[in-house]
């Protein structure tokens, strides 16, 4: 195929995703539950102000947000989904109510006749929309302003110290007196409701809720809709048809051309650049972070079982659940980034042929405004969880509260200049390469436009104020998760990969160009607009669902042909001897091509369904595609890159293979046991358990807390052990690269 179609091809596919993505964007900020400006009782009373719950999404951040429970499905899941959970107990009190004002008896005694007869009254008081758009004023009947009140006390005896809630704030990890403040604790409730309202009051003019009638709560008539049915069968043939046109034009178009390697090393014995050799020390932190975030992982799987302690130690009283999962989750993302950047740092030299003036001084100022960065935001989410901070200071330098951008907004402008900043080094030596008119000009320009991808798209972080529409912070807040994080740092690595392959003379140029617009047209494809799988019942309209059911089928498409890349790195492997001194970061990308196939594609495949999400959003189910998905994609692919620099900058030294060997190994099993023996049996038991009774019987304490579910818990232990031995022996083989226990012999 001609390098100008594919061109054409990839102009057309970011014009119209982006014009569509943005379209609807728009209707998500028309479309948006509305705050109202105060909640009333039909006799005047106030509960609650508009500022009230506005604060109280402020309050519900302070604490940790989606790193304590979830919101509308989104965030960790070691505690209830708290609009789940908050619906759930509304309806029972108001069931009860009834019961007893009509037939003197609780609603669990009266026959099957009579308590669908109560189920309608009360599906009636809650679904009715009694918001009115000219005043701002929601209105709620005197019942369930009772039932308010009895879930505002619930809920402050649980963030508080009420002793009778002990054996809940175990299972939940969540300390007692995580609120301290009367105010915060009514702020905190005012949120709640709002957030439950929004999942059963139906929208104007439709028979759904602003949630799409999300989460499943048969009390309250919370069902599925039929479009759910109707685009889950759309997505699933879209994704048969799909991957029958991919394999039928892969097969037809693949050109069998044996792999001829050079006789030598076309790097061997090159002088490194005074940069180049200043990028050692970005990889050293990250084999840090790596470890630190599987300390964190530890800790945070542990609570599992042991809400706050750590076999006996009260450490939830320094490092709670909130503050080790958020460590968790953003060390991931700070070192696979830092390991990515600075691997293209470290070949911006031989990109441009010549070291760029001053350039290992922008390596350096970088690498110490990255220390800066994760130091001072780790140091911030503490003090914002362990209520250090005002609402406004948590917010600038604390915790955010939304999973994978928790830092706050302070350490998000930071982060931001400074990826422009690694643009900028980036951009000086791809910049002239490209005027030089060579073979890879066409692999460079995409390379350049991965690099301001990166640095631009973070930027959507910053889209979103301290007390926006939690339904517009959610679009955005997936803009750098999926489109950021697994969508341009994949064109990046993409390119990068074929970049390394030109330069080694494996890949010729002009074959890795197509290669790389050919896959990037595939996977943007379904990529961009996949961005809407996230958002189905985050309070967006109907057609949300629709796109992002339909496009995130095709997501999955591309990764089915995963394998003939594997079985391709397989053989480059083995195709010479100074190619099988690359053995383990090639391994590295084979490893990547698997998880590409299982965790991006089946375990993604198996909850983006709207039908199937419906009943498994908040589930551990999600985790599965996460761990498999974030590390077994991602994170190994960071490995596998940091390996290649380090057998770059020492290509006259022979490694041994004992610690990476078994660092490779481990890791990988260590992952895939993690996810089957623990994480998807419980997410399965959850999803039974969610389609039967209801989400807020599957996150239940008393769901959770089953004998079986703990063994489960328990089997995690397996693959965490494997996992972080694997972990370990990594780090020594790259501290051994530096002493020398990692190196055989000089060539």
């Amino acid at each position: 195929m001609k390098t100008r179609r594919l061109w054409i091809g990839f102009i057309a596919v970011i014009t119209i995703s982006f014009a569509v993505l943005l379209y609807y964007g728009r209707e998500i900020y028309r479309e948006a539950p509305p705050v109202p400006e105060k909640v009333v009782t039909v006799t005047g009373e106030v509960l609650f102000s508009g500022q009230e719950i506005k604060d109280g999404q402020n309050v519900w951040q302070s604490l940790g947000g989606q790193q304590v429970g979830t919101i509308w499905g989104h965030g960790a899941y070691q505690a209830p989904d708290w609009t789940a959970d908050w619906l759930h107990r509304e309806a029972v009190y108001m069931l009860d109510a009834l019961a007893i004002a009509s037939h003197g008896k609780s609603y669990d005694e009266l026959e099957g006749d009579q308590q669908a007869a109560l189920q309608v009254l009360l599906q009636k008081d809650l679904r009715t929309n009694t918001y009115d758009r000219e005043t701002g004023v929601l209105t709620v009947s005197s019942l369930r302003a009772e039932a308010i009140a009895y879930n505002s006390r619930y809920y402050a005896g649980l963030f508080t110290d009420n002793p009778s809630m002990d054996h809940l704030r175990e299972a939940y990890a969540i300390p007692a007196n995580s609120l301290k403040d009367p105010e915060r604790v009514h702020q905190l409730n005012a949120f709640f409701f709002w957030a439950s309202w929004a999942c059963v009051a139906q929208r104007p003019g439709q028979e759904i809720s602003y949630t799409n009638n999300w989460p499943p709560e048969k009390l309250v008539a919370n069902t599925p809709t039929g479009s759910m049915i109707l685009w889950t069968g759309f997505s699933v043939i879209l994704l048969l048809a799909g991957i029958g046109l991919m394999v039928w034009y892969y097969a037809s178009t693949k050109e069998e051309e044996p792999i001829v390697a050079p006789p030598a090393s076309p790097v061997a014995n090159l002088a490194q650049t005074p940069s180049q050799r200043a990028t050692l020390k970005y990889f050293i932190i990250v084999t840090f972070l790596i470890l630190v975030q599987v300390v964190m992982g530890v800790v945070t799987a542990h609570y599992g079982v042991e809400g706050l302690g750590f076999y006996g130690i009260p450490l939830a009283d320094w490092l709670p659940y909130s503050v080790s999962r958020t460590w968790h989750v953003q060390l991931a993302i700070f070192w696979i980034a830092t390991s990515w950047l600075a691997t293209g740092l470290y070949y911006a030299p031989t990109i441009v042929g010549k070291e760029p003036k001053f350039q290992k001084l922008g390596v350096d100022l970088l690498f110490y405004a990255l220390l800066v960065i994760v130091l001072g935001s780790l140091a911030g989410q503490w003090m914002g969880i362990m209520q250090k901070l005002g609402l406004v200071e948590n917010f600038w330098f604390g915790h955010q509260g939304y999973e994978y951008v928790d830092l706050g907004r302070f350490w998000q402008w930071f982060l931001f200049a400074g990826l422009f900043i690694w643009l900028f080094l980036m951009g000086r030596a791809i910049i002239p390469a490209i005027k030089q008119k060579a073979g890879n000009h066409h692999l460079l320009i995409m390379f350049l436009i991965a690099c301001v991808a990166i640095a631009l798209f973070y930027g959507a972080g910053l889209m979103w104020g301290r007390q926006t529409n939690l339904a517009i912070a959610e679009y955005w807040r997936w803009w750098v998760v999926h489109l950021w994080v697994e969508g341009f740092f994949e064109v990046f690595a993409v390119a990068v990969m074929s970049f390394l392959f030109v330069r080694l003379r494996l890949l010729r140029a002009q074959m890795a160009t197509a290669a790389v617009l050919f896959t990037t047209i595939i996977f943007l494809s379904g990529g961009i607009l996949g961005t809407f799988h996230h958002l189905y019942f985050t309070g967006t309209p109907t057609a949300i669902m629709a796109i992002g059911a339909t496009f995130s089928a095709l997501e999955v498409v591309p990764l089915v042909l995963v394998g003939y890349e594997a079985y391709d790195h397989m053989k480059l492997s083995r195709s010479s001897d100074w190619i099988s001194s690359y053995k383990w970061p090639i391994y590295c990308f084979i490893a990547v091509a698997f998880w590409n196939l299982v965790g991006a594609g089946i375990f993604g495949f198996l909850i983006n369904p709207p039908i199937a999400l419906y009943y498994m959003q908040g589930l551990n189910t999600t985790p599965v595609h996460g761990h498999a998905a974030l590390f077994g994609v991602y994170g190994i692919l960071g490995i596998g890159l940091m390996l290649f620099v380090l057998r770059d900058m020492n290509t006259d030294l022979k490694w041994k293979d004992t610690w990476i060997k078994l660092a490779f190994w481990l890791i990988n099993i260590g992952l895939l046991a993690m996810v089957t023996l623990s994480l998807l049996p419980i997410g399965l038991a959850q999803t039974v358990a969610s389609v039967q009774e209801g989400l807020w019987f599957a996150r239940s304490a008393e769901f959770m807390q089953q004998d079986y579910i703990t063994v489960f818990k328990w089997l995690r232990v397996i693959g965490d052990t494997l996992f972080a031995i694997g972990t370990l022996a990594l780090v020594w083989f790259v501290i051994g690269l530096k002493t020398g226990w990692s190196i055989e012999k000089r060539n």
